[in-house]
């Protein structure tokens, strides 16, 4: 019984009100979202919404931490548009399954704990980028097609759907002023929703975007040539598919982590998408991933903990099955201000506070992230990017800190003590600093301040010991630490060195 509170975080005091009430409203927001997705993807629409009720179900039962929301997020299927045009929507229900195998075998081999190596700057353009997304996503719905164009909306019917949004976005922000015992988000809607019905107001309906009414997801099996053509075809999309799905899944998990102040698992997160996105394949889904704008739906209604996101989900599947008549009739204007307002409270507005006291680099790459997540949609090549940016910054940054401090002792040894890190970065630096000709025959380089770091750095002292050599001198290396002198070791085959052994040095990092 232990086992099974832990497991699915019951044992955790529940605000059963707050969670209800949150998993309804995130209910709300996801359906319009999901059917987006799917028609922008050509799905038929109800793939977008059983994948927004297994991905849902799923993860929120399995997942990395409560209060996570997961669905079908147009992140993901962005990635799957040419595979669905090129070979049709079994290829994509393959693909969706391989890249949820791909998202177990990062979280079983604990791979997932590398979104560490994400810098703040990066996380800053991942967030306001996608704030931006999800705000320009909302201005589809003042369009209207016409003669199979898409128009923007003008005279009574723009009128009418900006001063519902207006509407819905007061509420939003003026309830919490006086009750803070039912999420907002989720009175605005029905407020909306009643406002529009008995007054009979024409205004653009979920029912225009596409109909939601069907049964339970059915089991289906890709049908595709089991073979390595296939293999050939659906694999780069599953890669991508499932980087794309992990980055904005663990980066989502971080945020949840500094929004609540609690610590989440990043690799049970990587095994819950993967398997749900398995499901997915199998239940005629399009798969998915952590969606940011319902997770901050769902913590801003006060959930913490599962039950919501079960919620959710459960109440997207009642309304597939049960409930379309109604939710079809509910006004895309209550929904549009909504997210309007997560867009608002996903934005990053302290970045621009702070932005003064930031280092131009990491300005740069903030920005830059924000950009190529604005413009390709690309949630996995704008991390990468700005990842790569930014440790290559930080390389250009510490090899210029390398110092050599040199003296002569009593003995008639040259010490030369290094300071900084050693690494290819800096090895220039490094060469630079030494008097072969004028070194007397024993010299000593002392790492006690610095340590070596790459091959690049053994290779740059090999050279360096072999012009020694030719000198007629030796060089001697002290105070290496341990896992320095493990990278020496490993080298013996292309490396001959002098190392001065020093049993009472120890640093912090040899340290256990």
């Amino acid at each position: 019984m232990k086992l099974y509170l832990n497991l699915f975080n019951f044992s955790q005091k529940i605000n059963y009100k707050a969670e209800i009430l949150a998993g309804l409203t995130v209910a709300m927001t996801m359906i319009p979202e999901s059917l987006s997705f799917a028609i922008l993807g050509g799905f038929p629409p109800l793939v977008g919404l059983y994948a927004a009720f297994i991905m849902g179900l799923f993860t929120a039962v399995f997942g990395g931490r409560p209060g996570m929301v997961s669905g079908g997020a147009g992140a993901t299927v962005i990635v799957l548009i040419a595979l669905m045009k090129s070979h049709g929507i079994d290829y994509v229900f393959a693909a969706v399954a391989l890249a949820g195998i791909l998202q177990i075998l990062v979280g079983v081999f604990k791979l997932g704990k590398f979104i560490r190596l994400v810098p703040q700057p990066v996380m800053f353009g991942f967030v306001n980028g996608l704030a931006i997304i999800i705000f320009m996503s909302q201005l589809e719905q003042f369009k209207t097609v016409v003669n199979g164009h898409a128009v923007w909306l003008s005279g009574n019917p723009l009128w009418i759907m900006l001063g519902l949004v207006a509407l819905t976005i007061a509420i939003v922000i003026l309830l919490p002023k006086l009750t803070k015992a039912v999420p907002s988000s989720l009175v605005a809607i029905i407020v909306v929703f009643i406002l529009v019905l008995v007054s009979g107001i024409d205004t653009k309906i979920v029912r225009n975007i596409a109909a939601v009414s069907g049964g339970f997801p059915p089991f289906h099996i890709p049908r595709v040539p089991l073979n390595l053509d296939t293999l050939t075809v659906i694999f780069p999309f599953a890669l991508i598919m499932a980087g794309v799905g992990l980055t904005e899944g663990l980066l989502t998990l971080n945020l949840v982590d500094e929004i609540t102040e609690t610590k989440g698992n990043s690799s049970r997160e990587c095994i819950a998408q993967g398997g749900a996105n398995i499901l997915n394949g199998f239940f005629f889904g399009m798969g998915g991933c952590p969606m940011i704008a319902q997770t901050l739906v769902n913590l801003s209604a006060g959930a913490r903990a599962r039950l919501s996101g079960i919620i959710a989900a459960l109440t997207i599947l009642l309304i597939i099955i049960w409930g379309a008549p109604v939710i079809e009739r509910v006004p895309m204007a209550a929904l549009v201000g909504v997210m309007i307002m997560v867009a608002i409270g996903t934005f990053e507005w302290m970045s621009f506070r702070i932005i003064n006291k930031m280092p131009k680099q990491d300005i740069f790459v903030g920005i830059l992230v924000a950009a190529i997540t604005v413009w390709l949609h690309n949630l996995a090549l704008a991390v990468l990017i700005g990842v790569i940016l930014s440790a290559l910054f930080f390389a250009w940054d510490s090899s210029k800190r390398i110092r050599v401090n040199k003296y002569l002792d009593t003995a008639g040894v040259m010490h030369y003590e290094l300071f900084g890190p050693l690494f290819f970065g800096s090895v220039t630096t490094f060469n630079e600093r030494f008097d072969i000709s004028s070194d007397p025959e024993q010299v000593i380089i002392d790492f006690k301040e610095s340590r070596i770091a790459d091959m690049s750095a053994i290779d740059a002292i090999n050279k360096l010991t072999n012009r020694y050599l030719e000198a007629k001198k030796v060089l001697h290396l002290k105070h290496l630490s341990a896992d320095c002198r493990s990278l020496l070791y490993d080298a013996e085959a292309v490396i001959d060195v002098n190392i001065l052994e020093d049993p009472n040095y120890l640093i912090a990092t040899d340290s256990k």
